[in-house]
């Protein structure tokens, strides 16, 4: 049957596939938030199994139900709370410390050719360095206090936002910059409606990355220096051989590390709408 796109047949035909595909998108994206959830609790449930049949040694890899009353403990005791705060602020002062600079310069080096020769070379040349190995130099500069700490974090997150968005701005079509200088567009424009938005995608990519190595170097440097964090309270547990304790703590942070990148997805989702890949 022949349809012509004047048709009623062809509107309904055309609005029912509309309808399907808006259903098949929204149970595509409930399926995979169920998804997500699904594997980490997966692997509790054989880790618990796993340890009550014997197969793992419980002094070195205690059950996911003793671990989660050691976190109840904690919790109840308020303890938790008190080093997941003090975690969660150095986090956050290290990330907007790191970040922001780290957007400024990668746009920057996206848009000029020549500030991306100068700043490319030293950015190669410094970003292969282990972070954990410029920690005792971070002490030495800030000393024991939160700035060493915040400092870490910062530089973290600084390398991931700003090669995540150089790249982004480059992927730009230069069509869109051609069209801006035809217009005449100010550089505060060009930087608003096309090298941000257009670059968007990559930058989302480079603040998640961020996020999670700056989680990893938090909990490094609270181990040395830090009466609270989350990463004091793991180092402090393996003094005491308090195993469950210990596991309390990474699991606290795994749990903080999945929190965020749901965030961030979601940012993403409501900030690149054009970018959904389901």
């Amino acid at each position: 049957m022949n349809v012509q796109a004047g048709s009623p047949d062809f509107v309904t035909v055309a609005s029912t596939s509309a309808k399907r595909r808006m259903s098949l998108g929204f149970g595509s994206a409930v399926t995979d938030r169920i998804m997500t959830l699904v594997s980490p609790l997966a692997l509790l449930v054989v880790w618990e199994l796993a340890g009550r049949a014997g197969l793992l040694d419980q002094r070195y890899f205690p059950t996911p139900s003793t671990i989660f009353s050691a976190l109840h403990a904690l919790a109840v005791s308020g303890e938790l709370w008190s080093h997941t705060k003090a975690s969660l602020l150095r986090l956050a002062l290290g990330f907007l410390v790191g970040g922001i600079p780290a957007l400024a310069i990668g746009i920057f080096m996206g848009l000029s050719r020549p500030i991306r020769l100068v700043v490319d070379p030293l950015i190669a040349a410094t970003y292969p360095v282990p972070k954990s190995a410029i920690l005792p130099l971070l002490l030495l500069i800030f000393g024991l206090g939160e700035g060493s700490k915040i400092a870490m974090v910062a530089i973290g997150v600084f390398y991931p936002v700003a090669i995540n968005t150089t790249a982004g701005v480059l992927t730009i079509n230069k069509v869109y910059f051609e069209v801006g200088t035809h217009f005449e567009a100010t550089k505060w424009q060009v930087f608003r409606t096309i090298a941000f938005p257009g670059a968007l995608p990559l930058i989302m990519t480079g603040i998640k990355l961020g996020a999670g190595l700056g989680l990893v170097l938090i909990a490094l440097a609270e181990m040395v220096g830090a009466k609270q964090g989350l990463g004091y309270m793991i180092w402090n547990s393996w003094e005491l051989l308090a195993v469950d304790t210990m596991y309390a703590g990474v699991l606290t942070i795994a749990v903080i590390g999945f929190v965020l990148t749901v965030f961030f997805n979601e940012v993403e989702r409501l900030l690149v709408p054009w970018n959904r890949t389901s």
